[in-house]
């Protein structure tokens, strides 16, 4: 064990720090400063955070990360090449507790253990939510800066338009007047068409109803396709091709574009008042004083490198310190520190210093599972390693090509009819009726115009009813939390799964697919009985790895949650979140725009808060 070699920085502010333009791995290479904020994580809002805040010159931040950084990492640059970096030294590993609902099953939740966080190892989808997601924030906070009219411009803020690596016409596959073109992350359609991509035209334009299109699903009106069918025959002219996809993703001149890309680019990187630190894990936060019976923690334990074998650190923020571990980091990192719920820090031996009950609680994420239909056919198209060697070939040398996709062109948001009889047993869990119950994505692979040999159709339970948790499993805080993410926990998510299973029949019904032949293969027949169904989703279902709520805002006053509306954790001082955490609900989305969002708000909250301070309180 060893001992914290102390940092006294507090008072040191005369001594300016050198220019910096590359990321460190110890401390004890960076100039002797004080850090005016002490950012735990340097994911997705971390990095943020980080750029927002040094905009301020004579503001010292320092920013930890525990994985490595994202530099020369290939497979965090290719589109394509994402789900390599699961089960690796960039991605933490996590597993779930035994999921009862799941035949007790672990599931693994990869996170990511990078610079740049999940925005750095994700899918890239780049999806909002609907309006009413965030009014349900204002309305169960009581701050009406949560709203959609006022976190839009935050959207906006952060998100950077581009063109699709393509650079096809674009004209008519999005809504211009509801994105960002100066923010920071790029976002672009999908890059590479997929044969399937003409019959979810023609499957639309054909059923209509509940797959109607829908012009750009980040509208804050996600429902419906993302597929413009009352301009295919115009765009496919003007394109001279056949198909028309509306996904749209965090990628830009055929890269991933994360948070450690954008918002710790090169032109940020150098600045001398921004010292990222990579393999550095916090353990900790420390209280340092009390006032007025307020505990006060603004200093870190950290310790160099990936295990408990390195030298351990203490540093001080003069102003905040800011978590932004995400929803498994943080409230672990809280409950370490003795904040949260005291029969569950006293149970793995860590003494309570703040009675914060909600820490750990109110864990959700979205359950979804797969269905493969092959085709009955043989004109199809499955990728050699030759042409993966060629594609690579080809993003090298232009950053085009099949590996600048996601794989996913286009999405369907569906809700469950108001006279379905879930709704006899059930309460609605969405946030309103613009608001959708499911994600189906449809996966066509191939290389156009072959399609690949399957169809995939992957179902997502948009704003599920199941809560889990994250609790300590010990004191060591290089074990990892229990993580129960109570998937299916509730019964109606399994009813909306099934629904979703309903919607694919019925959208693959479509006339365009008969030339297909398609057959259900997996996870289970079309002739399986009603348990046979409910059996092999218990089997497969699986995290979409989106985990909100563990740190969750509520009103000022509240005696529930962990942090108030500004995100300053409650009954303490010197410590804020600002991540996914804090959600009270989670949104009918993947969360990366969602974080984002929430990040570029929180930058200007503290901002706001320390306007007239240099040191001290604000």
């Amino acid at each position: 064990m060893h001992l914290p070699i102390i940092l006294n920085l507090l008072l040191q502010l005369a001594a300016a720090p050198s220019a910096f333009a590359v990321i460190q791995e110890s401390i004890t290479t960076l100039p002797n400063v004080t850090y005016d904020f002490v950012i735990v994580g340097g994911g997705t809002a971390g990095a943020v955070l980080a750029n927002r805040l040094t905009e301020n010159p004579r503001w010292n931040v320092l920013v930890l990360e525990a994985g490595p950084s994202h530099e020369g990492v290939l497979d965090a640059r290719v589109p394509a090449f994402s789900f390599n970096l699961q089960k690796t030294i960039y991605d933490w590993n996590y597993t779930s507790t035994a999921q009862t609902e799941l035949n007790n099953r672990r599931v693994l939740i990869p996170r990511g253990h990078i610079l740049g966080g999940c925005s750095s190892i994700n899918g890239m989808f780049y999806t909002r939510g609907s309006s009413s997601d965030y009014d349900r924030w204002a309305k169960v906070t009581g701050d009406e800066g949560w709203a959609w009219k006022n976190i839009l411009p935050y959207i906006l803020k952060n998100e950077k338009w581009t063109f699709p690596s393509d650079r096809r016409n674009t004209s008519g596959q999005y809504d211009h007047r509801v994105h960002g073109r100066y923010g920071k992350t790029f976002v672009s359609l999908y890059s590479v068409p997929q044969a399937i991509d003409a019959k979810v035209c023609d499957a639309v334009e054909e059923l209509g109803g509940e797959f109607a299109y829908n012009v750009d699903t980040n509208s804050g009106n996600p429902l419906g396709t993302g597929i413009a069918y009352s301009l295919i025959r115009l765009i496919r002219t003007l394109l001279n091709v056949t198909q028309l996809g509306w996904l749209q993703v965090t990628v830009g001149n055929g890269e991933r574009s994360s948070s450690a890309t954008s918002y710790l680019g090169p032109e940020y990187i150098k600045r001398s008042n921004l010292h990222v630190l990579v393999k550095n894990r916090v353990t900790k936060v420390l209280q340092t004083t009390s006032s007025g019976g307020i505990p006060d923690f603004r200093t870190v334990e950290f310790t160099e490198g990936y295990d408990s074998s390195g030298p351990s650190y203490q540093v001080t923020a003069a102003k905040e310190i800011i978590l932004s571990a995400g929803a498994f980091g943080t409230p672990h990192i809280l409950q370490l520190s003795g904040i949260g719920d005291p029969e569950v820090l006293q149970s793995a031996g860590v003494e309570p210093i703040v009675d914060l009950p909600s820490v750990g609680k109110n864990l959700t994420d979205q359950p979804q599972f797969t269905t493969i239909w092959p085709l009955g056919i043989t004109q199809t198209f499955d990728p050699t390693p030759e042409h993966q060697a060629q594609w690579l070939a080809q993003w090298h040398e232009n950053r085009t090509g099949p590996l600048t996709s996601v794989g996913v062109n286009s999405i369907a948001y569906i809700r469950i009819p108001d006279s379905s009889p879930i709704w006899n047993s059930h309460s609605d869990p969405t946030s309103g009726p613009n608001t959708p119950h499911l994600e189906i994505a449809i996966i066509g692979g191939g290389l156009y115009p072959l399609p690949g040999r399957i169809v995939a159709m992957n179902t997502v339970v948009s704003e599920p009813h199941s809560r889990g948790s994250v609790l300590l499993q010990s004191s060591d805080p290089f074990d990892h939390p229990l993580i129960d993410m109570a998937l299916l926990s509730h019964p109606f998510d399994m009813l909306a799964l099934k629904y979703g299973v309903t919607a694919i029949k019925k959208f693959l019904s479509a006339s365009t697919f008969e030339e297909y032949n398609l057959t259900l293969a997996y996870p289970f027949a079309e002739e399986s009985t009603e348990e046979e169904v409910d059996q092999a989703i218990r089997n497969v279902v699986a995290s979409n790895v989106h985990p909100v709520g563990t740190a969750a805002m509520s009103p000022k006053d509240a005696d529930f949650g962990v942090v108030d509306p500004d995100l300053r954790v409650k009954k303490v001082k010197g410590l804020r979140v600002v991540d996914a955490s804090v959600m009270p609900f989670i949104t009918s989305a993947h969360t990366q725009a969602a974080v984002y969002a929430i990040a570029e708000r929180a930058a200007d909250i503290i901002a706001a808060s320390w306007k007239d301070s240099y040191n001290g309180e604000g």
